[in-house]
């Protein structure tokens, strides 16, 4: 039965946003914009750490690191959704929904791990600032990022591919996903089989990935709070809080979001708000954070403003 099912049906019918034809060209011109602004900031932040020397330190080096992130991350959803809002055949084959699915997964866990890398830094640049030189070399760096790499894709690979492999194992009542993208939780719902197996190694893995990232990020920010409180000059704890606000802020929001997403029960699974949670992080969140990093932080915008005068004498 299982194997007939799998067999006749090659494809999923992703449902997308709306029903409703009246917003489905809004919505299409809304997050085409949102889309073109999140391409065009991330590669302009890539672009500008590399031509920037004022630019060329850890902080900065992690931070074009993510904002590659972001962009495989949204372009790896929002094609297909622009597609699905004009088109009326909305058919993603089982191969597809297994390979959006797989790089969404490694996407949001190297963003999780580049996150927590970023806070460790900013940890080393307020806790020990007189050693920040000597610990935060270009070869750590390296490292650290190649680490974040190599165990974000072999860590997660076995993560994903257990995760794909559960749900790709089951057995569906229903081919059409009420999503917009191939995500878990509307896979799982779609199910005639028990899915507790599948609940309980997703809430495993996203938990130990989460927490994992999580622990590294309070530890550091932990530390920073202490630091700064121990500051005696006002002006000195504002420039250093001001360092950290972006960081902070990013990881507000997309741990926030995930969190809310992946590690709660399914008895309180709502469509329509998981809907507006997954379009938040997968569309939003990649359009903000070098939005967040650009427009808070006075050395980026410097630096844009050197290469801009430069251009123009």
């Amino acid at each position: 039965m299982e194997f007939r099912n799998r067999i006749l049906h090659k494809e999923f019918i992703l449902l997308g946003l709306t029903d409703n034809p009246a917003l489905k060209v809004p919505l299409f011109i809304f997050f085409s914009v949102v889309y073109i602004i999140t391409v065009l900031g991330n590669i302009g932040i890539i672009a500008l750490i590399k031509k920037a020397p004022r630019l060329h330190t850890p902080m900065y080096f992690f931070l074009g690191h993510l904002s590659f992130v972001d962009l495989c991350y949204s372009s790896d959803i929002a094609p297909k959704m622009l597609v699905d809002l004009l088109c009326k055949s909305k058919r993603i084959s089982i191969i597809g929904c297994v390979l959006q699915l797989f790089l969404f997964c490694t996407c949001g866990t190297a963003e999780a791990l580049l996150l927590a890398a970023m806070a460790y830094d900013r940890h080393v640049a307020v806790c020990q600032p007189l050693h920040y030189a000597t610990i935060m070399t270009k070869t750590y760096c390296f490292w650290m990022m190649t680490g974040v790499y190599t165990v974000g894709s072999c860590t997660f690979l076995c993560h994903s591919m257990r995760e794909t492999g559960c749900t790709f194992r089951l057995s569906f009542c229903e081919w059409e996903v009420r999503h917009f993208c191939c995500d878990i939780p509307p896979l799982l719902k779609m199910s005639c089989t028990e899915t507790f197996i599948n609940e309980v190694v997703l809430f495993i893995c996203a938990g130990f990935l989460v927490i994992a990232s999580l622990l590294v990020i309070l530890f550091s920010y932990g530390s920073i709070i202490s630091t700064i409180i121990q500051m005696h000059s006002a002006k000195g704890r504002r420039r250093v809080f001001s360092t950290c606000t972006s960081n902070f802020t990013g990881v507000t929001l997309y741990f926030g979001t995930v969190l809310f997403t992946y590690l709660r029960p399914s008895s309180s699974y709502s469509l329509d708000q998981d809907k507006a949670v997954n379009l938040f992080y997968t569309m939003v969140i990649p359009m903000l954070i070098p939005l967040i990093y650009s427009l808070r932080n006075k050395e980026v915008k410097e630096a844009l403003k050197t290469i801009i005068v430069r251009k123009n004498e």
